[in-house]
């Protein structure tokens, strides 16, 4: 009998993640959380300081942010976080209008009791706070939670993408409404629970539809925000 443990193929340590991906997740973070703003122009040098690595996994990062339509490459000036684009905007809402009630109503299908749970307590500390950061980071919680069952990984790749890029939008969304106006936002929340409580997936994406163009409808309305 041998005495040597066996391993397991094919598997790798925790920490083995290239540091192109742990660097590109740490950007993003910075964009999505407005630390690096809509138009700001990207250090490679400070970021490889911050992070403590070389240049080469920023700049690799970089380019996976650009295809994630984070971030823009120019070839004489370097790396740029992406400005706000009324044109982009418009169109990405319209795609999201599309296929994120198609998510939703797949997700409802397969969502268990715990995962509504989970939602309707996401809404109520949606509900109860008042910083921006906190709001924004809830709602994303929530949206992304609800569409997860969908057993459409595809579907939902391209729903996060679209997320992603669509952030600094829902910012400026929020800062427009203000206090006043974030009941509807709240109301909608509650009305998409109740359906998803019921397990109506028509229904809960008839309002989340609603909701995502009401969003587009109020950026339309504002349009100086896309302005330099």
């Amino acid at each position: 009998m041998e005495n040597a443990t066996p391993t397991r193929r094919g598997r790798k340590p925790a920490d083995s993640a290239p540091a192109s991906h742990r660097v590109a997740e740490q950007i993003r973070e910075l964009i999505l959380s407005s630390e690096l703003p809509p138009g700001s122009r990207i250090s490679q040098e400070s970021l490889a300081e911050r992070f403590g690595t070389s240049r080469i996994p920023v700049r690799d990062a970089l380019n996976r942010l650009e295809s994630d339509g984070l971030v823009v490459l120019k070839p004489s000036s370097g790396a740029w976080v992406a400005k706000l684009d009324l044109d982009e905007c418009i169109e990405i809402y319209k795609i999201r209008e599309c296929i994120e009630p198609l998510a939703l109503s797949e997700s409802v299908q397969h969502i268990t009791d715990d995962d509504v749970e989970l939602l309707q307590r996401l809404v109520d500390q949606m509900s109860s706070t008042d910083n921006i950061e906190d709001f924004l980071r809830l709602d994303r919680d929530f949206h992304l939670a609800s569409y997860r069952t969908s057993n459409m990984p595809q579907l939902n790749a391209m729903v996060e993408r679209f997320w992603n890029t669509t952030q600094q939008y829902r910012r400026a969304f929020t800062n427009i409404i203000g206090s006043e106006g974030a009941w509807i936002i709240h109301a909608e929340h509650k009305l998409m629970v109740e359906a998803i409580r019921r397990r109506d997936g028509e229904g809960a994406g008839r309002i989340l539809r609603e909701h995502i163009r009401r969003t587009r409808q109020k950026l339309e309305q504002n349009s100086e925000i896309f302005q330099d």
